[in-house]
C-alpha cells in the first residue's frame, strides 16, 4: 500500500465509525414477507433453544419427537417428508436421537430396507418435559407478545402460506 493510500484509509476510519452508529436503512427489504418471516423465525428459534437448553433439543428434534409420539411406528421417509427434512439430514438427526436413547428404529418385517420409528421410554419422558417447558416459557412469551386473537390469526396465515403457496 502506498503512503497516500494508507493516509487516505486512516482518514476514512473515523467516518466509518460514525456510520456504524447509524442503523442500516432496509428500504423495501423491510416490506418483504420472506425477509420479515425469516427474521421472526430466527428470534423464535433463539428463544426456543434457550428454553430447551436443559434438554438439548433443537426445534427439528422436538418436532420429530412430537410426531413419533403421535404416530408411533411410522417410517423414516414419512416423518422426514412431513417435516420437510432432507433424507441425509434426517438420518443424521435420528442417529443423534437414537444415541441419546430417545427413539429407536425397528426394521420392517415387510421391507428390510425400511425402518419404523418409535419413542423410547426415555424419549417419552424427555418429550413430556419439553412440552411443559415450551408451553410454560416459549409459547407463553409468544402469547404474551401477540395476544390470543393475533396468535390465532398468525398461525392461520402461516398455515395458509404453507398449504397453498
Amino acid at each position: 500500500m502506498t503512503r497516500a493510500a494508507n493516509e487516505a484509509a486512516k482518514a476514512q476510519r473515523p467516518a466509518r465509525k460514525e456510520a456504524e452508529d447509524v442503523p442500516i436503512e432496509l428500504g423495501e427489504l423491510s416490506e418483504l414477507i420472506g425477509y420479515t418471516l425469516k427474521r421472526a423465525q430466527l428470534k423464535i428459534f433463539e428463544d426456543f433453544l434457550r428454553c430447551m437448553a436443559p434438554l438439548q433439543l433443537t426445534p427439528a428434534q422436538f418436532s420429530v419427537l412430537l410426531l413419533l409420539d403421535r404416530n408411533p411406528g411410522r417410517n423414516q421417509t414419512e416423518i422426514a417428508s412431513t417435516l420437510g427434512i432432507l433424507r441425509p439430514n434426517f438420518v443424521a438427526m435420528l442417529d443423534g436421537l437414537e444415541s441419546r436413547d430417545l427413539c429407536a428404529r425397528i426394521r420392517s418385517v415387510n421391507d428390510r430396507r425400511s425402518h419404523h420409528l418409535v419413542l423410547t421410554d426415555k424419549g417419552k419422558a424427555v418429550l413430556a418435559r419439553a412440552k411443559k417447558l415450551v408451553a410454560a416459557k416459549h409459547e407463553a412469551r409468544l402469547n404474551d407478545l401477540l395476544g390470543t386473537d393475533n396468535r390465532a390469526a398468525l398461525v392461520a396465515m402461516l398455515a395458509k402460506i404453507a398449504d397453498e403457496f
